[in-house]
């Protein structure tokens, strides 16, 4: 189940992971951590920000979007500037890619990673335009 988010664990994160998150995920993250999504073809879990403001939250977040992308670069094919958002328990990841190489901003852009291919393909602009459910 989401629930709301401070802030200061999203800037945590990305401290951790050396990027900064586009303002839309931002803002639905702060109101939702987390939780489900659907895409054309896919449903997915949106992975939390690891909330430490108390045990309830710590092990609700424990499958954090750092800790999940921090996995996801040991595998095969994992893009090395891709952060993982996302899995559909199949092994596939929806991920944020950076605007450009030199940049740490990442793009509003949604992705899907296909573990067994490597390849990405954009399934939104922006996370607002993926279904809840």
């Amino acid at each position: 189940m989401p629930f709301p988010l401070d802030v200061k664990y999203i800037v945590e994160t990305e401290e951790e992971l050396e990027v900064f998150f586009p303002e839309h995920f931002k803002a639905k993250m702060i109101k939702e951590n987390g939780g489900p999504l659907a895409t054309q073809y896919d449903y997915w879990h949106l992975y939390p920000f690891f909330d430490q403001s108390n045990h309830k939250r710590i092990s609700r977040t424990c499958n954090h979007i750092g800790l999940e992308t921090r996995l996801a670069r040991n595998w095969r094919n994992f893009p090395a500037d891709a952060i993982a958002i996302a899995s559909n328990g199949s092994g596939d990841h929806l991920v944020l890619l950076p605007i450009s190489k030199l940049n740490k901003q990442l793009s509003d852009a949604i992705f899907t990673w296909y573990h067994e291919t490597g390849k990405t393909e954009k399934v939104a602009e922006r996370i607002d335009e993926l279904l809840d459910k």
